[in-house]
Parts: structure tokens; C-alpha cells; sequence
């Protein structure tokens, strides 16, 4: 039988009390450091991929080779630089495995806006990761709205095939018009008079250091643009020989 005096001992113990304390507090402190990390980690994704999306931006607004009416030629190979060095910069966010680039030339001429064309890098396909404001589309064998969601992506827009033996294409497949410039709304681009902007846009599936029970799954989008720098051939992307890989937007490759 237990005496009443075990029970006041017991009452007036407060050796464990510490020990008691640190159990309930632990999962609360632990949750918060966590949070801590994890909001940390986000806030970081979002920087790296907004510095891509200038870089990328940047780079493809100068790369070309001169020709011979003192214009520079803009090329499948100095396109699918651009986007590699992208790839590297991203290779701890594993990038194109987890997220997609879209590279367009939007231009004007004639008053008309226009995309003219657009590369594309990563495996993510479909809604939130195609480009969110407009594609080079073709319908019915006839260049489409941007917005036309019916129709899917030219992958001969804007491109020049002679040097496979075939006409250079660029001019039957001129690309999209499109209204207003490409952007959010109250803050879309527009190219300038006859010139034209290399618009990045690239969507990216968040990887949570903790897992989705903490802060949930999240899509991070970012957006750049820079005017094209030099005296850029508008008309078409040349792909002299040895012709390099074009990297369209039907395309889903890392």
C-alpha cells in the first residue's frame, strides 16, 4: 500500500522539471526552425532564378556573328549557348529537370508586334510552365494567334533551313501577333520601333528542403527582358553549317 508521504515526496520533486519543459517545447521550436530554413531556401530559389532569367535575357540580347551588310546574324548555336549557360547556372536547382525556359524574340515592324520566335529548354510541360504570355503558334498550317490555346507551337517559326537544301521558311512562318506586349498586365513590354527584346520567362517546381508538409508545393516564376543590343538580322534565326540542333518549344528536353 503507498503511504500518503510517498505521494507528498513525489508532489515536491522537481528534478525533471527542466527535462519536462525541453519535451513540450521541442516540437514547437523545431517546427519554427524549420519554417526558418525552408523560408530561408525559398527566398534564395527566387534570387538565383531571377539572376538566370537576367543572365539568360542579357546574353541572348548581344551573341551573333556578323555578315556581310554589316548586321549581325543571330544562330541556332549562339541560341542554344545561351540557354546552356543557363542550364549550368541552375545545375544545383537541377533546372530543366524540375522547371522550363522559354527564350522569345518579340519585335516589331510595321506597327505590328510580333513573336517572332521562340526557344524553349527543360522536361516540365503543360499549364504554369509553357510560356504564360503568348506563343509562336501555327493552326491549320497558318501562323496563329499567341493566345490561341487550340493551336500548338511552330517549331518553324522564324527559322531559316537553306542550308538543308530547303527555301528559307522564315517569311511563311513569320511567327505570332500579338497584342499589347508580353508581361503581366499594367506591366507588359513592347519592342521598340523596328528592334526588337529577348524576352525570358522561366517557371521552376520548388524543392523543399523539408518536404511539402511544411510550406506546401510551390511553383516560382520569373521574368526578364533586355533590348537587342547590336544591329541585330531580324528577318530570320540562321543556322549555317555544321547546323546545330534547334531547340523549339514543341521540344521537352533538359
Amino acid at each position: 500500500m503507498i503511504r500518503a508521504s510517498t505521494f507528498a515526496r513525489l508532489r515536491g520533486d522537481t528534478s525533471g522539471l527542466a527535462l519536462l519543459e525541453f519535451a513540450l517545447s521541442m516540437p514547437i521550436v523545431l517546427a519554427l526552425g524549420l519554417y526558418g530554413v525552408e523560408i530561408s531556401n525559398l527566398a534564395l530559389t527566387n534570387l538565383k532564378l531571377s539572376q538566370i532569367a537576367l543572365a539568360l535575357a542579357d546574353n541572348a540580347s548581344r551573341v551573333g556573328v556578323a555578315n556581310n551588310l554589316s548586321q549581325q546574324d543571330l544562330r541556332e548555336y549562339d541560341v542554344n549557348d545561351v540557354l546552356q549557360a543557363a542550364k549550368l547556372q541552375g545545375t544545383d536547382l537541377k533546372l530543366t529537370a524540375n522547371g522550363r525556359i522559354t527564350l522569345s524574340s518579340l519585335e516589331e515592324s510595321n506597327g505590328v508586334q510580333r513573336i517572332h520566335w521562340q526557344r524553349c529548354l527543360g522536361l516540365k510541360t503543360g499549364t504554369g510552365f509553357d510560356s504564360t504570355y503568348g506563343r509562336t503558334t501555327i493552326k491549320n498550317n497558318a501562323p496563329s494567334t499567341a493566345d490561341d490555346s487550340a493551336a500548338s507551337y511552330d517549331p518553324t517559326a522564324g527559322v531559316n533551313t537553306a542550308s538543308s537544301g530547303s527555301p528559307d521558311n522564315s517569311a511563311s512562318h513569320p511567327g505570332s501577333v500579338i497584342t499589347g506586349g508580353m508581361g503581366d498586365v499594367g506591366s507588359k513590354v513592347s519592342a521598340p520601333t523596328d528592334s526588337g527584346v529577348m524576352f525570358v520567362e522561366i517557371n521552376y517546381n520548388y524543392q523543399p528542403v523539408t518536404g511539402t508538409w511544411l510550406i506546401g508545393a510551390k511553383k516560382l516564376h520569373s521574368i526578364a527582358t533586355f533590348i537587342v543590343r547590336d544591329k541585330r538580322n531580324f528577318t530570320q534565326v540562321t543556322n549555317p553549317a555544321p547546323t546545330a540542333k534547334r531547340n523549339t518549344c514543341d521540344l521537352y528536353t533538359a
